[in-house]
């Protein structure tokens, strides 16, 4: 439990979904009070931790109406994330993404909220030519959706240097599994590791294995999966390492790579169900691996991943999905 002296007043914007969730569960249990809001478009209800009190609306228009309370700080989840979509109608994304950002700094320079915790990606770095990836990688994003997460890192950047904001960015890699009661539970589902143990509970007749020609061990695309909770630990290092007039930015993720078929044996692994998989063709500008470099936040965090071990990370999403399977959602 955190002192008085270090309790933090914090706004968590997309605090019912995934991440968001779950670092609003950890904010509380460090002793942070902590305002949730959403406007549930993709999240849950039922997904705001107890004890966070919760607003429901605009990730920018909620949070101005709030701010004047007073906070010490803002973590920004809130965000639209399906690339697909995003090449589809990017107006949904540059409108979403980084419109409602620049209100919500807006609103934070006009109270004086003095700093920022922003959900970034991994998608900002594009295709890169090496791996391990360094913050000092070329950003060149392939989908509007890592340009709208791109974008608005340049104007945090700005906004920081110009007006003295304390602010952090998380470029996330492949986040996964799941902390207690919260985890992915995805409208529309992209991810590797829910979409797999789809295939254990029936929902869906097999996975596919998007290209077996990359080179690579066993010629499957290879990801860096990182834990959803040791993803929210580093928010709250972040937190307390931000410095006034300073943007940093870090890379998030074990550096380690897992292939395609590796993740489908962890979960065949923990689930015991053989898990039928059928190669198909490559999908467009899917790298061959993406690792992170997460040095940066090891040395100037003190941050580390301590759940790294694949099937821990796929036991800990089998176990959510069971729960919600047994709830009916």
């Amino acid at each position: 439990m955190a002192s008085d002296s270090s309790r933090l007043k914090l706004i968590v914007t997309g605090g019912a979904g995934y991440v968001g969730s779950v670092c609003t569960a950890r904010l509380l249990e460090a002793g942070h009070e902590v305002v949730v809001v959403d406007d549930l478009s993709t999240g849950h209800a039922d997904a705001v931790p107890d004890g966070a009190r919760f607003v429901e609306g605009d990730a920018a228009d909620a949070t101005a109406s709030l701010l004047g309370e007073g906070f010490d700080g803002v973590l920004h989840f809130a965000a639209k994330s399906l690339v697909g979509e995003s090449m589809q109608d990017p107006a949904k994304y540059w409108h979403g993404n980084v419109i409602t950002s620049i209100r919500l700094l807006d609103a934070m320079r006009a109270h004086g909220t003095p700093r920022l915790v922003f959900s970034s990606t991994a998608a900002t770095y594009g295709e890169p030519e090496r791996s391990p990836i360094p913050e000092t990688a070329p950003t060149m994003p392939t989908n509007t959706y890592g340009a709208s997460k791109l974008a608005i890192d340049h104007a945090i950047t700005s906004y920081a240097r110009a007006h003295g904001l304390a602010a952090v960015s998380l470029r996330y890699f492949n986040v996964a599994g799941a902390y207690g009661r919260f985890g992915e539970r995805h409208t529309t589902e992209t991810h590797l590791i829910p979409l797999v143990l789809q295939v254990a509970t029936g929902d869906r007749p097999h996975i596919s294995i998007f290209g077996e020609d990359y080179p690579t061990d066993d010629g499957t695309a290879v990801r860096d999966y990182i834990h959803v909770a040791d993803l929210a630990d580093a928010h709250l290092l972040a937190l307390t390492h931000a410095r006034a007039g300073e943007h940093r930015i870090y890379n998030l993720g074990n550096g380690t790579g897992f292939s395609v078929r590796q993740v489908i044996e962890a979960c065949r692994t923990v689930t015991g169900h053989p898990i039928p998989a059928e190669v198909a063709p490559r999908r467009a500008g899917d790298p061959a691996i993406l690792v992170a470099a997460s040095d940066r936040a090891r040395e100037e965090l003190g941050w580390k991943p301590e759940r790294a071990d694949l099937e821990g990370i796929v036991r800990d999403a089998w176990r959510f999905t069971q729960e919600r399977k047994a709830l009916g959602g």
